[in-house]
């Protein structure tokens, strides 16, 4: 069986999507429920404060414990014992990490189309299935009768980590989950380019214009002229659907980023890369807009 089609079979699979839709308005209902703490821990758990998704840096925890406990684990077999010890901690090491890049790897999850939920609910039940495998494993190795079972079950836990993390590879790379979907765009304007009259723009409206190729979002709010793209970097959203809210901000209508218009950052997740910024101005009753060069992308 082939890569695509293994990932075809899942995709088809119903009982992913209904696991889904029941699971995923739980775990936003749970963090809602915090009020402002619950958004905050929502936020910090997606990386929005760090500008990248904090989740892939997590997974290098237990993807490089437990390698490392692999390594340890057939040299102890081929007769080193003294390996042992080193292998036994770089578990437990594995299964702490393991803890935080469930967490992680769950808020991420919570803000992804039904298609890349099923992938990504297949993709965190084999890691619990390797969690469980390696736990297991761990207690076993404190009995010396059961150390080669323990090591049987680390070396099967590895086996579908390495399966769940080649479903994770797929999220990033096939499906886009967790890149900044600014960044494909084309190429952005450096002189400025006229992209609407300006009597067009109303107060406390939005909407999409064409800078060159680029789709820019234009917004009138308190008289002031604001752009940013219009593709959400979270999974591409189009901005001119969402919501103006009175802050000055824009929220995305797919997963609920919210971006400031100001200056393009994110103020609320999952999104966690900055919108770019365009400067703004007025020539002979149109609008023109050029990207901002300062921390343009």
């Amino acid at each position: 069986m082939n890569q695509k089609t293994t990932i075809d079979i899942i995709e088809q699979q119903k009982w992913l999507g209904t696991a889904g839709n029941a699971i995923q308005p739980a775990i936003l209902k749970a963090f809602e429920a915090g009020g402002e703490t619950g958004n905050d821990i929502k936020n910090f758990l997606h990386g929005t404060w760090l500008g990248h998704p904090l989740h892939p840096a997590i997974t290098d925890v237990p993807i490089g414990a437990w390698t490392t406990a692999a390594v340890l684990d057939g040299m102890e077999l081929l007769g080193e014992e003294k390996y042992a010890p080193g292998a036994d901690a770089a578990i437990a090491v594995g299964l702490v990490g393991a803890v935080g890049a469930a967490v992680t790897g769950l808020t991420d999850w919570t803000g992804t189309t039904r298609e890349r939920r099923k992938l990504g609910l297949i993709h965190g039940l084999l890691n619990v299935g390797a969690t469980a495998l390696y736990a297991t494993s761990f207690f076993l190795r404190r009995l010396e009768k059961s150390r080669g079972t323990a090591i049987g079950l680390s070396m099967l836990g590895y086996g579908v980590a390495s399966a769940s993390a080649y479903l994770g590879g797929h999220l990033v790379f096939g499906k886009q989950i967790g890149v900044d979907h600014t960044a494909t765009a084309a190429v952005y304007p450096k002189d400025f380019v006229a992209v609407l009259a300006e009597n067009k723009l109303a107060e406390n409206t939005m909407q999409r214009v064409e800078a060159g190729e680029v789709a820019v979002l234009l917004a009138r709010k308190n008289g002031e002229i604001f752009a940013i793209a219009h593709t959400c970097s979270h999974l591409g959203g189009p901005l001119s659907e969402g919501e103006l809210l009175d802050d000055g901000s824009v929220r995305c209508p797919w997963h609920g980023s919210v971006f400031s218009l100001k200056d393009g950052s994110v103020i609320d997740g999952p999104a966690t890369e900055p919108e770019p910024k365009f400067d703004v101005r007025v020539n002979n009753g149109q609008i023109e807009v050029k990207l901002q060069q300062t921390g343009s992308k």
